[in-house]
């Protein structure tokens, strides 16, 4: 539970050097009564559902949560990665409901739904519009009691799964070892050694009865938590949960339980892996932890913050900063229902050896082990961990899963808010003290990840081990199969309710005297406020065309050090406050973001101003910056979806802004001089481009005064801001590419082309156009690549809508052999759409899709600051959020057509597809005879024609 508790507050960041004595003062820690318990009421019904209900009048929305007592531990003997195929299955039919029904009941109603599978359970969850509450209750109630599961839609998830996996272990770089080598050396016993995602092997062999005798086992009321958070009528919804999940029988038969124990690691292993697409060498090491609910979870919580949480932390200083031996480095706080593990890994920078990475992670975990932290890291720790709940907290939907999760994993809806209580009485000694015992030389599993070369070692095998316990699976003798109800029989779901009216933000706009906007929107449900400093025009689109990344590197470098504050200084101070700092950079303008508790707001706000106002460009931070930048592209260009975007880009632009890499390239990062880094400052950093926006818990006179003492003094160049680039008139001939990556475990598609300006009168009509193509699960790409024919995990797309016309691209992952069909479906439905008419019924549900995700980017303090920071980026007036639905809910289906036809014919779209060109590209070039292959070796991504 703590795992899942801090979550979001260990990924503030990465972290620095301890600063010395007489530059930091120990801050006070945070109060954790600053955190409101969650007020839930509780009721279990007859049949054993738990009942958990949480009202928030606040929010138009309502979350509604079932969560399984189930998850990739009771995996059926032979059967590794069936709790989450399973998962799968219960978004097809059921006895009232058609297959993909529950898409209709809430994206297509502005609201979205998701499934995961855990090692100790399976979570179903839907935001909707309040009014549609009773809606998901039925459908909630009807697939937990009578699921269809038929041979169709059986074969196509099972496939879909298969692209999952490839999706997530074969072609990302170390997939394989986070997803399988991590699980299967942790454990020698327990079932959590094997993968959740499971195996190809294993997936084949499922069966439908197999299926069926899953469902009939554990999913029953007994073994469920329903949660409703959001706004309500509790006496309501008290009715419609007896309505529709009291008579859900309650089997007379007992739920089958892991009862196994993982024996203490008393001896250390190690093992050594070579894998294809490995573009640095890595290590991870696991040491196994107690069950959740231990008392000691509150100090491992505390210890895992301190090493790995923001750039003071501990383990990003040593490896990552300091010696530069990691490009990226951090901890896994893997708490469960039974052993857990805590594990330590980093990614190597290029010319470091798996070896200097493993000392140096033995050597944090040593000192940690032999000295006590000092109190400054123990009190930052718990703030980092404060805000990080408060930031859980904002959501109904954050709320909600809290509860869940610790009904689930610890047995008590109170334990989350005891065990964040319990961080105020941790201890120096108390993180000594479980890292003592826990973190051990002898209890350490260790795996060095290496780069396969031709020829090369073949490394040692890393399995589930044989000792694992596994049990097959009994199928009940009562298994009912239930088949859709005939038309006559089928129940309708309930219709939607009066709606409830959604708060729409409304910023207030001030100006300094030296031209910064200060943007201030009021919401005071909780104590954090979300501060953005954004400057356009700007970003990538003004890089020199010779120093690709040159606007990167300037905005990752300003919080790397200031000429008052040292790059470790600005993390310690801001982090010791319970905050974050990060720097953004956009095609078209930059942005540095801070959030904290609103009472820490005065010395952020300070932090802030100093490094937009005063940034230093040491040349020692240029370099480490540089070396970890292109260190990070060359991991990108290892996975084929992201090289096949890099390369559509400079199909799409060429030489022009937008067609780069955002980030830069290995060649073009190292011709980039602290001049040029000076200089780009200059140009785009100053008051008179920039916008201040403050959301959250502060109100206006607040917001001025903290902008004026903060930033008047920042003075404007004398001279004009220079003119933003030209809008260009002509694009490069569309260009159908095959980049050949031996080794790939998918094929990434892209098919792009220019699009639309964000300030363009015909946005919305083509961003409805893009919605019905490919945004969401309903869309047209998704129905036809995933949902009819199981060829990918998902297919989308988007429009990238900037201050200049930027792509329109749509893009998927295929197994290799399916490229080209791939490719095909794509374009059909690209052409498709501009040349028929699309249904007014079907437009309505993807201009739902579009209000919906706009209205939920306005539910937190980050979220409202992102929004209104990007209407500053693309030039867009402030007053078209309130505009915005309108303006969608206006678009007819003669705009979406005449939008389709202008923006995404495919004849104008250059077609890219990075994967192992053998195994397509016969029928591909059936289809594209003048396609150009190029090996991925070969690339020249400096150049406009790639070559």
């Amino acid at each position: 539970m703590l795992m899942r508790l801090f979550r979001a507050a260990l990924l503030i960041g990465a972290a620095v050097l301890p600063l010395t004595a007489q530059a930091q003062q120990t801050p006070a820690p945070q109060s954790t009564s600053a955190v409101k318990p969650i007020a839930y009421t509780e009721r279990t019904l007859a049949n054993g559902l738990r009942v958990f209900a949480i009202r928030d009048t606040g929010t138009a929305t309502v979350s509604v949560q079932v969560w399984y007592d189930v998850g990739s531990k009771d995996d059926p003997k032979g059967r590794s990665g069936f709790a989450h195929m399973f998962e799968h299955l219960m978004f097809k039919a059921t006895r009232n409901l058609v297959a993909e029904q529950f898409d209709r009941l809430t994206e297509d109603v502005g609201g979205y739904n998701n499934a995961s599978t855990n090692d100790d359970y399976t979570n179903y969850y839907e935001t909707v519009p309040a009014n549609h509450l009773q809606r998901l209750l039925f459908a909630e109630a009807d697939r937990m009691a009578s699921l269809v599961v038929e041979p169709t839609s059986f074969a196509s998830e099972r496939d879909v799964v298969k692209e999952e996996l490839r999706l997530r272990v074969l072609a990302a770089p170390y997939g394989k070892l986070f997803s399988l080598y991590f699980p299967e050396i942790s454990y020698t016993t327990h079932p959590y050694a094997r993968p959740g995602i499971g195996s190809i092997a294993a997936l084949e062999a499922a069966s439908i009865d197999d299926v069926r005798a899953f469902h009939a086992t554990y999913y029953r009321p007994d073994n469920a938590v329903l949660v409703v958070a959001g706004n309500f009528d509790p006496a309501q919804l008290n009715a419609w949960v007896d309505q529709y999940f009291a008579g859900i029988a309650r089997p007379d038969r007992p739920i089958p339980r892991v009862t196994v124990t993982e024996p203490e690691r008393t001896a250390a292993i190690t093992r050594t892996v070579y894998e294809d697409n490995t573009p640095l060498p890595a290590v991870l090491i696991s040491y196994p932890i107690p069950a959740d609910r231990d008392p000691d979870s509150a100090a491992l919580a505390v210890l895992n913050a301190i090493l790995s949480a923001g750039e003071s932390s501990r383990i990003y200083e040593s490896l990552v900063y300091r010696d530069q031996i990691a490009q990226s480095a951090g901890t896994f706080l893997d708490s469960k229902q039974s052993t857990g593990a805590f594990a330590v890994y980093a990614i190597l920078a290029g010319g470091k050896s798996a070896g200097a990475g493993e000392a140096g992670l033995k050597a944090e975990i040593r000192r940690v082990r032999e000295q006590p932290v000092t109190e400054a890291e123990l009190s930052e720790a718990k703030n980092q961990i404060i805000t990080g709940v408060l930031n859980e907290r904002e959501t109904a939907n954050g709320k909600a899963s809290t509860i869940a999760s610790a009904v689930i994993i610890d047995g008590d809806a109170g334990a989350a808010d005891r065990q964040l209580a319990a961080l105020a009485n941790v201890t120096a000694a108390d993180i000594q003290r479980v890292a003592k015992r826990y973190l051990t030389d002898n209890r350490a599993a260790t795996i060095r990840y290496l780069p396969a070369t031709p020829g090369g070692p073949k490394g040692d095998p890393i399995d589930v081990a044989a000792t694992v316990q596994v049990a097959a699976l009994t199928p009940p003798a009562d298994i009912k199969i239930v088949a859709p109800a005939t038309a006559a029989e089928r129940i309708l779901p309930p219709p939607p309710a009066a709606p409830v009216s959604a708060a729409i933000p409304a910023p207030v706009e001030t100006r300094l005297a030296n031209g910064l906007r200060v943007i201030v929107v009021e919401k005071h449900d909780l104590p954090l406020i979300a501060a953005s400093l954004v400057v356009a025009p700007g970003g990538g689109a003004v890089d020199p065309g010779n120093l690709p990344g040159l606007n990167s590197l300037t905005a990752e470098l300003l919080t790397k050090g200031t000429t008052t504050r040292s790059a470790t200084q600005i993390a310690r101070e801001i982090e010791s406050l319970g905050g974050s700092i990060s720097s953004d950079i956009d095609w078209d303008g930059a942005t540095i973001s801070v959030g904290v508790k609103s009472d820490q707001a005065e010395p952020a706000m300070a932090i802030l101003a100093d490094v937009a106002m005063r940034p230093a460009f040491a040349q020692a931070e240029i370099d480490r910056a540089r070396t970890q930048a292109i260190d990070g592209i060359g991991v990108e260009l290892k996975d084929p979806a992201q090289l096949a975007g890099i390369v559509a880009a400079r199909a799409v632009f060429g030489n022009k802004p937008y067609g780069h890499v955002l980030t830069g390239t290995p060649d073009g990062l190292k011709a980039i001089s602290r001049a040029d880094i000076v200089k780009s400052y200059a140009t785009s950093w100053r008051p008179d481009r920039a916008a201040l926006v403050l959301v959250g818990d502060i109100t206006l006179a607040q917001a001025q005064a903290l902008a004026s003492s903060n930033f008047a003094s920042w003075k404007a160049p004398a001279l004009a801001a220079p003119a933003a680039p030209a809008v260009r008139a002509s694009y490069p001939a569309p260009r159908v590419i095959v980049v050949d990556f031996p080794g790939a475990g998918q094929a990434g598609v892209v098919v792009a082309r220019p699009g639309i300006a964000r300030r363009d009168a015909g946005y919305y009509p083509a961003a409805v156009a893009n919605a019905t193509l490919g945004v969401g699960f309903s869309s047209r790409l998704n129905q036809e690549i995933r949902i009819k024919r199981g060829l990918s995990y998902g297919a989308g797309s988007t429009v990238s809508a900037r201050r200049q016309p930027g792509p329109i691209s749509a893009s998927t992952q295929t197994k290799n052999p399916s490229a080209a069909e791939v490719v095909g479906l794509v374009v059909a439905e690209m052409k498709r759409l501009g040349s028929e008419p699309a249904a007014a019924a079907e437009l309505e549900t993807r201009k739902a899709v579009l209000i919906g995700g706009f209205g939920r980017s306005t539910e937190t303090t980050g979220g409202i600051a992102g929004l209104i920071g990007g209407y500053v980026i693309d030039d867009v007036p402030l007053t078209e959020l309130k505009d915005y639905a309108i303006r969608i809910e206006s678009v007819d289906p003669a705009a979406v057509q005449a939008a389709a036809a202008q923006l995404l014919d495919p004849a104008a779209a250059s077609i890219v597809v990075v994967g192992e060109s053998k195994l397509f590209i016969d029928d591909l070039r059936k289809a594209y005879p003048a396609l150009e292959l190029i090996p991925a070796s070969a690339l020249k991504l400096d150049s406009p024609t790639l070559k």
